[in-house]
């Protein structure tokens, strides 16, 4: 049996301590109803600390992404230039052809030769200035044989592996497409003989050229799939972190509901706590 006391009230403070507890569970069904998000490690450490190492992973993905965005229009600079270029080596052998034909004489073959001549330069030109952002693409920058130091890697994943890194080097291996490397340095077609000596380093050079472009293309695929890839990664990634840090609204609000009931009638029950001591009264009637 609890004694009467005046100074104690007993029920009292438990019916507070019981209201403040519902009111703090309600404060928190009303955060997350209005964020949207569990947060805070109150919420419960373990999961804060998965989520918060899984978010660093959707960041580093999505640099990722952006990075091989970057890396796509480096590379398609390149395709460009050598399509370019492509289209030069291929009116130098048409033109080639003609010189080595024997209805043209050696006059219309030196006037032909303007032309040559004019297009081994622009090929030249093209080669010295391709460039994106401050890195030369066709003068052999990015070949495979450049030290390791120097080259060119986009970086994908979460850490430094190279199993999250593409070394465009390697995967382009770009040698120099200048003439002097072509073999086609000092070539001309103002002789019949030098015609056809012109259309066999054409044919060489064109062919070294459609191995780069393949490379290009090969490399073009393949950043496209890791795009993909890095972007499927994320989003589940994101999926993962919304299923343990979001609020179920469903739930939310059914926690709410149960909380502002308890409120009240906790409020009811501190009011009729007080009341309590009131009965101590009655035994000093007739005193």
């Amino acid at each position: 049996m609890v004694a009467l006391a005046l100074n104690t009230n007993l029920s009292s403070l438990n019916a507070q301590r019981h209201l403040e507890n519902n009111r703090s569970q309600l404060g928190s069904s009303i955060n997350r109803i209005s964020s949207g998000r569990i947060e805070g490690a109150s919420d419960g450490v373990t999961e804060l600390t998965l989520t918060e190492n899984i978010r660093a992973d959707v960041v580093a993905l999505q640099q990722g992404s952006r990075n091989l965005n970057d890396g796509t229009a480096l590379v398609k600079t390149a395709e460009g230039a050598l399509n370019e270029i492509s289209g030069i080596l291929l009116r130098l052998r048409s033109i080639a052809s003609q010189s080595a034909n024997g209805t043209i004489d050696d006059v219309e073959r030196i006037s032909t030769d303007l032309e040559y001549q004019a297009s081994l330069r622009e090929l030249d030109r093209i080669v010295a200035t391709t460039e994106f952002n401050g890195t030369f693409l066709l003068d052999g920058t990015l070949a495979a044989s450049q030290p390791a130091a120097d080259h060119n890697v986009l970086q994908l994943g979460v850490d430094s592996s190279s199993n999250n890194q593409f070394d465009l080097n390697n995967m382009l291996n770009l040698t120099n497409v200048g003439t002097a490397s072509l073999g086609l340095s000092g070539s001309n077609i103002t002789s019949q003989g030098d015609a056809f000596q012109a259309l066999n380093a054409l044919t060489t050079s064109i062919d070294d050229l459609i191995q780069a472009r393949g490379r290009v293309g090969t490399t073009q695929i393949r950043i496209m799939h890791a795009f993909d890839n890095l972007k499927v990664q994320e989003e589940n990634l994101t999926a993962a972190v919304s299923t343990i840090r979001d609020a179920d609204f469903a739930e939310e609000l059914t926690s709410l509901t149960k909380n502002q009931l308890l409120v009240q009638s906790a409020v009811a029950m501190v009011g009729q706590a007080n009341l309590n001591p009131q009965a101590a009264l009655t035994l000093l009637e007739g005193v």
